[in-house]
Parts: structure tokens; C-alpha cells; sequence
């Protein structure tokens, strides 16, 4: 059979034996919405859990709007514009309103990309600035988390009389679903707090995985953090594979979020009988593909389908290499993943923090010098597919030799990964595909959401 993958920015037809195929796991068909810019507006005007948006601005000094970096393909063109003339409306002039770009530890956006971002008009009108999370002095601290991270926010949006975030729900395979939240804690989050957040902690409790709220530390602490920081409104986005917008949720952080997200959950969620031997999937395309950090999200979107022992076959465009100096610096620092994952639970034992303590939330143990290691967390959730199935990575974008010392194995195409697992598993294995990887929550039927 022959599928199209989201590959880099135009995509990789790849041929797959049909009497192997089991499935291919796509978002379910679903309607995008006839006119966008209105229902930003209706949300804007009738929101969940919130006063509408110009009832909150009337009378404020200045606004904050946060707005997600490059590497998520927020629709920005259609949800900022409604927003901005409603701040203005109420009384807000452009000169006291800050755009405001979640990078967390990521790089700024900056010239042609905030262009591509925003269009041409707005970073002329507004004010268009990064967050720089590696400058404590540009953030406020607002005291320890429930879970004892240091919380420390971009100083510019704890300041700012009325504070708005906006961004896309989707999968997350820390999280459960992005959005709402997390524009705040990792977006607007200093070094100090990220680490703590993503340490091993939370990370390896079971819960903390794709689409699962209920339960998750990583969503219940990041929540706290939001609550300590404030937030008075957001608009997130449901999306389909093609990146048109399905649902606007508006409103409170966490009633306008939870309403995305089962909104999200039915839009996105597709499923198997039984798990398969092979999994072939991708990291939805550009920008999500660019680098091999990113596209560990890919890997994650097969773990709950892809048997033990299994094969994930990955094919990424990573046009922009590795990811940043601290995370390739990990493959250099650590010979093989067994040694990352040991020195890294080091604190408790070698063995997972909450196995160990059962339900007791385990010390965040963030000042070891090996815990204080930005993007290592990208390692560690690596690591539980790695635990799981074999990685192997098609990609124009990094040669062999670099791949091998990534902890995954090289393949020239697709159609050759498969034919090697096929020789590994037996020429009955089964395959999935999935085209999108995290744009599809792909789990087995009998599997809780």
C-alpha cells in the first residue's frame, strides 16, 4: 500500500506490504470549521469558565498575549487579530500590549519567522518580544510549587495587568495534551523551574504520558504553577492533520482547556485491536521535524500500540541537526542509554522514583549537577521507547554515522527499515503506520483514555 507520511515540508510517499498492514492510524474525519476568525470571536464574547474577554480588559493598563514559538504550528494569523482589537476596543492603545513568545529554553523567533508567525502587520504594530528563559533576572520568583519546584516566571507577564495565553491542544507525551498551561510552565519559565518540572520525579511516574489528564503530576503541578503565576484568559485551537482549526476554546485556564481537550481527545484518538510488531511513523512534518529533539515526540506517538520488542521505524526531515549543544552534548557524555538512565535516577537508587515511593510525590532532587542538564528529559522519555522496541530513523537530514550515535539505527528509506524488522520479527509481523505520529493519539482499543 502506498501511504503519504508528513515528512519535512512536503511529505515521503512510502510503499508498505499490504499482508503485513494492520492499520493505518489517522485522526478520525471531522469538519474544520467555516469561519475561524468568527468563532475566535464567539469565544472571545461567550467564553468557558470566564467573563468575556472585553468585560476583563475594560480598565486594565497594559496586556500580556503569550503566543507559542515556531515549533508549533499555531494558527496565529487568525486568533491574534480578534484578540488584539478587542484589548483595543476596551480601551488597551497597541503600545501597551505585549506579544509575548513562549520559548522556554528553546531559541527565540526573531526577523522572517515571527513574519511567518504573525504576518507582516502585527510584529509593525506591537510590541514583539522573546522569552529568554536562561535569564533568571528576567523572571519573578513566586515562591515552591506543590511539588517543590522553584517557580520562577518571565517578569514581564507577571507584571502585566491582564494576562492572556493562547496556543494548540494536542497530544503530549508528558503532559497528556498541550495547551492552556503550558504556555505558562515551560513557556514563560525560567531554567530553575523547567529542570524541576521535568525531572524524574514527574516524568516517570506511569501517568505522565500521551493523552492521559487524570492523575498526571506533570498536568497537576503544572497547573499549580499557572494558578501561582495567573492567567485571566486563553484561546487554544484543536486542529486537524492539515492544520485547519476544529474548535476554539475560550475562556478560564482550566474549564476552557478540559473542554478542548475532550474535544481534542475525539478528534484525534485512533486505535488498534492488539499491539503490532512494527510501527512506522513520522513527527508530523515541519517545523516538528526539524531537529532529532523534536522528533523524539514521534517516537512516543507508537509507544502504546508497538509490542515489547518490538521495531518503531521514524522517518524526520531534521534540518536543523540535533537540537541544542546541552542535549547533543548528553550522547557524547553517556556511551550507551542504560548509563543516561542510570545516572540520571541516581538519587533514588538507579530504579524509578515512583516505584519506590509508591503514590508519595519523591524529593524533585534538582540540585545535582546531572539533574541540572537542559533537554535531558527529552533523553529520558527516548529512553521509554528504547525500553520498549528497537529505533530506527529515516531522515536526509543527519548521515548515518551521527544517527548511530543518537542510540537509534540508520535505514537509507522506509521501505528498507521495514524489510530489516521484517527479517528480525518474521515475515507475519504486523505493521502500523501512522502518518501524522503525535498529531494521533494512537492507543489499543481496550486502553483507558
Amino acid at each position: 500500500m502506498r501511504i503519504h507520511l508528513d515528512y519535512g515540508r512536503n511529505g515521503l510517499d512510502v510503499d508498505v506490504p499490504d499482508r503485513n498492514l494492520a492499520g493505518v492510524l489517522r485522526c478520525p474525519t471531522s469538519e474544520p470549521l467555516a469561519d475561524p476568525s468568527a468563532a475566535v470571536r464567539r469565544g472571545l464574547e461567550r467564553p468557558t469558565g470566564a467573563r468575556p474577554l472585553a468585560e476583563l480588559a475594560r480598565g486594565r493598563r497594559n496586556a500580556c498575549v503569550v503566543i507559542s514559538d515556531v515549533t508549533r504550528p499555531v494558527p496565529n494569523r487568525v486568533l491574534l487579530p480578534p484578540i488584539l482589537e478587542t484589548l483595543e476596543a476596551a480601551g488597551i492603545p497597541p503600545r501597551e500590549i505585549l506579544i509575548l513568545v513562549a520559548t522556554g529554553l528553546h531559541r527565540p523567533n526573531l526577523g522572517d519567522e515571527l513574519v511567518e508567525m504573525l504576518g507582516p502587520d502585527i510584529p509593525k504594530i506591537y510590541q514583539v518580544e522573546n522569552h529568554h528563559g536562561r535569564k533568571l533576572d528576567e523572571h519573578t520568583f513566586l515562591g515552591d510549587s506543590p511539588g517543590g519546584a522553584p517557580v520562577w516566571i518571565d517578569s514581564r507577564y507577571v507584571e502585566a495587568d491582564l494576562k492572556i495565553t493562547t496556543g494548540l491542544i494536542e497530544p503530549h507525551f508528558m503532559a497528556g495534551f498541550s495547551g492552556g498551561r503550558k504556555l505558562i510552565c515551560p513557556g514563560l519559565a525560567a531554567f530553575e523551574t523547567i529542570i524541576a518540572w521535568h525531572s524524574p520525579a514527574f516524568l516517570e511516574h506511569p501517568n505522565a504520558c500521551n493523552g492521559r489528564i487524570d492523575g498526571n503530576p506533570v498536568h497537576e503541578e503544572d497547573v499549580a504553577i499557572g494558578r501561582m503565576a495567573g492567567c485571566d484568559f486563553i484561546v487554544n485551537v484543536v486542529i486537524d492533520a492539515s492544520r485547519r482549526i476544529l474548535h476554539v476554546a475560550a475562556g478560564d485556564m482550566q474549564a476552557a482547556h478540559a473542554e478542548g481537550v475532550a474535544v481534542a481527545r475525539r478528534h484525534v484518538t485512533a486505535t488498534l485491536p492488539a499491539p503490532v510488531d512494527i510501527v512506522v511513523t513520522t513527527s508530523a512534518g515541519y517545523p516538528l521535524d526539524a531537529t532529532f529533539y523534536q522528533s523524539v515526540k514521534g517516537m512516543i506517538s507508537g509507544l502504546a500500540i508497538v509490542k515489547q520488542g518490538g521495531t518503531v521505524i521514524l522517518a524526520a526531515g531534521l534540518t536543523e541537526g540535533i537540537g541544542s549543544p546541552e542535549f547533543q552534548a548528553l550522547f557524547d557524555q553517556y556511551p550507551t542509554m542504560d548509563a543516561f538512565m542510570a545516572r540520571l535516577l541516581k538519587p533514588w537508587g538507579g530504579s524509578c522514583p515512583w516505584q519506590r515511593n509508591g503514590s508519595q510525590m519523591p524529593a524533585a532532587a534538582t540540585s545535582d549537577d546531572h539533574l541540572r542538564i537542559v533537554d535531558q528529559w527529552q533523553l529520558e522519555e527516548m529512553a521509554k521507547v528504547r525500553r520498549k522496541a528497537t529505533i530506527k530513523v529515516v531522515t536526509e537530514g543527519l548521515p548515518p554515522e551521527t544517527l548511530r550515535r543518537l542510540f537509534v539505527e540508520p535505514a537509507a528509506s522506509v521501505e528498507a527499515a521495514i524489510a530489516e524488522a521484517l527479517g528480525q520479527h518474521g515475515p507475519e509481523a504486523t505493521i502500523a503506520v501512522i502518518p501524522a505520529g503525535p498529531y494521533v493519539l494512537a492507543q489499543l482499543d481496550a486502553e483507558p483514555s
